[in-house]
């Protein structure tokens, strides 16, 4: 839904409505921000172990979901080496804030603030629309 602002064309008298852009950008950020929310905090899940990562196939391109896939597997492997150490990493992740900025009309980029038992850390994503569905196309863990 947009919103209406009235406009007064030269020479009339009777205002006409006129969508409002800035209503459809504040639905597109709400939108991104939902993504990003949800899309960071099922790829921290699957650094955790807790979550499969298949799941997030349709929400991330495949350069993207090699990348997370590679870090997962390097997690399990130096967790299985010291599980002391990377005991609690990963676990009980909660995505605190995220922030969204438009780039053009099909590109966001947003970060968000994800804390686990552990650390505090920060996530980079770069969203773009394509047949009017967003993907990720960059995804950066810190």
């Amino acid at each position: 839904m947009t919103a209406l602002t009235p406009v007064r064309s030269a020479g009339t008298a009777t205002p006409q409505i006129a969508p409002s852009i800035r209503a459809a950008g504040t639905e597109d950020k709400r939108e991104i921000c939902a993504i990003t929310r949800a899309t960071v905090q099922a790829a921290i899940e699957v650094l955790a172990g807790t979550r499969p990562i298949h799941q997030l196939a349709r929400r991330l391109d495949e350069r993207c979901l090699t990348a997370l896939q590679h870090r997962a597997a390097l997690i399990r492997h130096e967790s299985a080496r010291s599980p002391r150490k990377l005991g609690g990493l990963h676990r009980n992740p909660a995505v605190r804030s995220v922030r969204a900025c438009e780039v053009t009309p099909d590109i966001y980029e947003a970060s968000a603030v994800v804390i686990d038992e552990l650390r505090t850390r920060a996530v980079a994503v770069r969203l773009e629309r394509s047949k009017q569905v967003w993907r990720v196309t960059a995804l950066e863990i810190g």
